[in-house]
């Protein structure tokens, strides 16, 4: 293959997986707010921690996919994985809308095991779009780079969910449905489905095809042997419970009447549009941070870019829990259908700051986490997609100490400043590889 052809293939491989890179953000970030309408069923419990159990069911399948997603990924490759992936996601999506032909807990069961299939999904695409697109870049500052403009483009998505969500319930009541938001789950499977065509008639030039060979002796290593690795496999179940905990936890809670009503009354009935433009918010800045990564990480060695945005992330959550809750701040949002100017909790302003912080996280945990794994690249990636879960659990903790009031809900962020601080150990120490005398190649 000459040289022009490889560059051909590598660019139409990086198109296609930032593409894939947007739709896990999409189907990712319907699960809180789309759960949340469950949360109104008496005969489900009323309970505003099952909000988050959509959310949870999605990051759980990561648990059981993370690691067969890369087995996948060494035997069928890249391209197959995809195709498989977006498959399952289609049935999980339907899956999802047929929950809304049923009420109370089967009902919500049905919506349960629909969000599981998809997490299935993301899980795949994932571990797909991760390796293929450091791979692509060799590694280091250039892998990292195109992990960040592929966020980017994860983080677009991420932001036009919630806001879609917001926009079709306006305030979620008692009345609010599942069949309320089906035009989204029939948009996202429309997407799949050309999503499917496109990459299977697409020639996606694999950056490395490996044989799967018996070795006549067992390796004695595997992405287990490096520190660096354990240490940031760890670091990447805080960081995504981090991330998905931060708007979600706020926005769960706000978007309902009765405790947005405590902060603008005025406002009450229009509180899950309000809310859902500002977890829209932190999802667009986190696309700008990305986009702004992915033009420095040429420059700027991932270390010193997550060290930068955890210390700078503990000043702005520090700052949310300690300002006057009662204090509003007129920002512009999306309610009633159009953009307008809300008055909005000052502390929440802070933590969708935090958009900027964790928007490069992912990248530079998963490009330094790698870094010098060579051959065990592809079953790191599925570990990787395993430790996910954590944006289920962590996020399920931190709603578990949210009550009815709004000193509980930034209380809750005391589970963020201590994963921050992690991300401050692990830039310091724990990325650094000392395990070089293991044979990658």
């Amino acid at each position: 293959m000459s040289q022009e052809q490889k560059k051909s293939g590598s660019m139409v491989a990086i198109i296609t997986m930032f593409f894939l890179f947007a739709m896990i953000a999409f189907v990712t970030n319907m699960a809180a707010p789309v759960g949340n309408i469950w949360t109104m069923d008496d005969a489900v419990g009323n309970n505003p921690a099952l909000g988050f159990m959509g959310n949870f069911m999605n990051f759980l399948a990561y648990l059981f996919m993370g690691i067969p997603a890369g087995n996948m990924l060494t035997k069928v490759g890249y391209k197959k994985t995809a195709l498989i992936a977006i498959a399952v996601g289609i049935v999980g999506l339907l899956i999802q809308y047929a929950s809304g032909f049923s009420e109370g807990v089967p009902g919500f069961s049905i919506y349960l095991l629909g969000a599981f299939v998809c997490g299935l999904c993301v899980c795949m695409l994932n571990t797909v779009v991760n390796p293929m697109l450091n791979l692509i870049g060799g590694g280091g500052t250039k892998g990292n780079q195109l992990l960040q403009l592929g966020g980017a483009c994860n983080s677009f998505a991420g932001t036009i969910a919630p806001i879609m969500v917001g926009a079709y319930v306006g305030s979620i009541t008692k009345s609010t449905k599942i069949t309320d938001v089906s035009p989204m789950l029939f948009g996202a499977i429309a997407i799949f489905v050309v999503a499917f065509i496109v990459i299977y008639l697409a020639k996606i030039q694999e950056p490395r095809q490996q044989k799967v060979e018996v070795a006549a002796v067992k390796d004695p290593h595997s992405p287990w042997s490096f520190r660096h690795f354990v240490l940031g496999a760890i670091a990447i179940f805080c960081y995504v419970g981090m991330e998905v905990g931060i708007p979600n936890t706020f926005g769960n809670f706000l978007s309902k009447a009765e405790n947005f009503s405590a902060f603008d009354a005025a406002n009450s009935a229009n509180a899950a549009a309000i809310i859902g433009g500002m977890t829209g918010l932190y999802w667009l800045l986190m696309l700008v941070g990305r986009l702004t990564s992915g033009f420095i990480s040429g420059k700027i060695s991932s270390r010193t870019q997550l060290l930068t945005v955890a210390c700078s992330g503990i000043i702005l959550v520090l700052i949310s829990m300690f300002v006057p809750e009662a204090t509003g701040v007129s920002m512009v949002g999306f309610s009633n259908g159009t953009f307008a100017v809300n008055n909005v909790p000052l502390f929440t302003v802070f933590l969708v700051l935090m958009g900027l912080c964790t928007s490069i996280m992912w990248g530079c945990i998963f490009n330094l986490a790698t870094e010098g794994l060579g051959k065990y690249t592809e079953k790191a990636s599925g570990i990787f997609m395993m430790m996910v879960v954590g944006g289920g659990i962590l996020p399920l903790i931190q709603n578990s100490i949210v009550s009815d009031t709004i000193a509980s809900l930034r209380l809750s962020y005391v589970i963020v400043v201590a994963v921050l601080a992690y991300m401050i150990f692990y830039a310091l120490i724990g990325s650094k590889n000392v395990n070089k005398d293991i044979k990658v190649d």
